[in-house]
């Protein structure tokens, strides 16, 4: 296959899966052999097995990087600190994007960034929200009552308001506390409880610092 080729039927897609492409093709080998060469001359990159990404200078359209944390993993979805930066509840950035996942926990490297991949049990799969971008391309984020007690539960913290402030926990209007508190009896675990309650007050001494100001 030569590569002008190759563009006209994945330049529109936002990543490039090599199962669908093969499928049909009689004799895979060679397709597999130039795809191997692409990635070795900078026209592809590969993210992981059967997985690539065009390199920027062929791509039609942008990368967005939640979506790619969707595709090395599935199911997955963005929580802990890359969620809290999301949602302003920290004012630093983070550059790893740490999801929960219900399969085998792992950290994927790649030129677009760094997925880390903390296993969880599928009955604390939930809590999330779905988000689109160019059409194609869907994310999984965290709530921001989620992507706390997600911390704070495969962390094994135990924490005290102290430990809020340490974190810098900020925008707390942004934490639905009604929500928290359904998502903590959830988990069914007296130290998140815990950790929700201790939230709730730090929370409201905040917003009370606020209203002050």
């Amino acid at each position: 296959m030569k590569l002008e080729e190759f563009l006209k039927r994945v330049r529109g897609l936002p990543v490039i899966d090599a199962e669908n492409l093969l499928a049909g093709v009689t004799n895979p080998a060679p397709v597999k052999v130039q795809l191997s060469r692409w990635c070795k001359f900078g026209k592809l990159i590969k993210l992981k097995n059967n997985i690539y990404l065009l390199a920027e200078s062929f791509r039609k359209m942008d990368i967005y990087e939640p979506y790619i944390a969707s595709v090395l993993k599935k199911p997955s979805y963005i929580s802990l600190q890359k969620a809290f930066e999301y949602h302003g509840l920290i004012p630093e950035g983070v550059p790893v994007y740490t999801c929960v996942t219900t399969k085998r926990p792992g950290k994927v490297t790649t030129l677009i960034g760094t997925f880390d991949y903390r296993h969880i049990k599928n009955g604390l799969f939930w809590g999330y929200n779905s988000f689109t971008v160019n059409k194609q391309q869907v994310a999984f984020i965290a709530t921001p009552e989620k992507a706390l007690l997600d911390f704070f539960y495969l962390k094994g913290l135990q924490i005290d308001e102290g430990y809020l402030e340490e974190m810098r926990l900020q925008n707390v209007r942004k934490i639905n506390i009604s929500r928290l508190m359904e998502y903590a009896k959830r988990f069914r675990n007296p130290g998140i409880l815990r950790a929700a309650q201790i939230i709730k007050k730090y929370a409201a001494k905040r917003k009370k610092e606020e209203k002050q100001l």
